[in-house]
């Protein structure tokens, strides 16, 4: 496929597979033009074996007549189901090898927090060995050797998607993994699916010791780290239900002069290596203003620096950077709020505020563009919970004759 005449010509109707930019195209001759299908596809060994089975598809098209001037029918999207038959035993890729072409395949696609996480399981599959792809059950044995089991089962979910990818590019053509993270134990958040919500009163104790917090009192003096700079971080979650990453990433040009609304147009989250990476838009690929309540609005003016930077962070970490979410969640919120109130993480600062509001009556739709979700999560999740929670066993009593009418 890849070698030439002793001419410098290719013979009539070949099709020479050729990489343009490190992506891999189609070129050949028809009807004394020259024909270009681009495949979109990065350079490796298996995406080359993908691209000339779909140049002996068009080698065949015009052997007999029946090729499609218009390429149409060689685009990646519809290759699978327009392909000549091809009994010729497909090699199997190794797992890092699909895993790599299925990443690539997508990278243009994904923000860089789902490349992040990507990269985790780059690693984790790297770790398999000589593990056959197709052998699905020794993936699983061996995953939970590497990792624990909802990492399995996570693992597992992105290779169904990539032998998904893999059938549809004729690059496999079976899916041993459809299914199977299904049948493993269900996750922690589908176990106890209920919010975890603090009351106004809960809040404001937590609210309160953080701004206390001194440190590790060891009958002397305070020693350790004070997590009192938290105070506002913790009250601005709290008092927006926003998501911790989206406060994270809040700087000061995102909040009008005199504090009356915010506008969420981003976050930060952790790679997959561990650093910090700005995403814009919220998780839903949103953006939103928020109206700030009066005491919001106290609290942003008085944590507001004099002539402060537009660019600087509301919230930045004791060393003026980005807050590490788990760092934050491991050391100040555990050894804080644990004392208060258990089993709790600062997700649960949006728990409270969504149901308190739902409490105080404002309508859902309202409360779903605040927090950007949506009426029927917020029904799903917070109303029926609180409904159950208001509603008592009705008995009748039997030694009362029941009067109609």
């Amino acid at each position: 496929m890849y070698s030439k005449t002793p001419t410098g010509k290719n013979p009539k109707g070949t099709v020479t597979v050729i990489v343009s930019n490190g992506r891999l195209q189609l070129r050949f001759r028809y009807a004394g033009d020259r024909k270009y299908v681009t495949l979109g596809l990065p350079d490796s060994p298996v995406n080359r074996k993908a691209a000339e089975a779909k140049a002996r598809q068009i080698e065949l098209d015009i052997a007999s007549g029946n090729f499609d001037p218009t390429l149409a029918k060689y685009k990646p999207q519809s290759f699978l189901s327009t392909a000549a038959p091809d009994i010729t035993p497909k090699a199997t890729p190794k797992i890092t090898e699909l895993w790599e072409a299925y990443t690539q395949y997508k990278a243009s696609s994904l923000k860089e927090t789902t490349k992040g996480y990507h990269t985790s399981f780059t690693r984790l599959f790297q770790r398999l060995g000589d593990v056959q792809l197709l052998d699905a059950l020794a993936v699983k044995a061996a995953l939970e050797k590497l990792t624990t089991i909802y990492q399995t089962k996570r693992a597992l979910v992105q290779l169904n998607a990539a032998c998904k990818w893999g059938i549809k590019h004729g690059l496999l053509d079976a899916n041993p993994y459809d299914g199977m993270a299904n049948e493993m134990p269900k996750y922690r958040y589908q176990l106890d699916p209920k919010p975890n919500a603090f009351t106004e009163e809960e809040r404001d104790r937590v609210i309160e010791a953080f701004k206390n917090h001194k440190g590790n009192w060891n009958g002397r003096g305070y020693t350790g780290i004070s997590y009192a700079h938290y105070a506002s971080f913790v009250e601005f979650l709290f008092l927006t239900g926003c998501r911790p990453s989206e406060a994270i990433g809040l700087q000061w040009k995102h909040v009008s002069n005199d504090g009356s609304f915010i506008r969420f147009e981003g976050s930060v989250t952790t790679s997959g290596n561990g650093k910090p990476i700005k995403v814009e838009g919220s998780k839903n690929n949103k953006k939103r203003r928020f109206p700030c309540s009066e005491r919001l609005r106290r609290l942003l003016l008085s944590i507001k620096p004099e002539g402060v930077d537009p660019e600087a962070l509301v919230f930045p970490s004791p060393k003026g950077k980005f807050i590490i979410y788990n760092n934050f969640c491991n050391n100040a919120w555990n050894r804080i709020v644990d004392k208060l109130k258990p089993d709790t993480t600062p997700y649960s600062c949006r728990d409270t505020f969504i149901t308190t509001q739902i409490i105080k009556g404002v309508p859902e739709s309202v409360i779903a563009e605040w927090c950007d979700t949506s009426v029927e999560m917020i029904q799903k999740h917070y109303a029926d919970f609180l409904k159950m929670l208001s509603l008592r066993p009705w008995l009748a009593d039997r030694t009362k004759k029941v009067e109609c009418g």
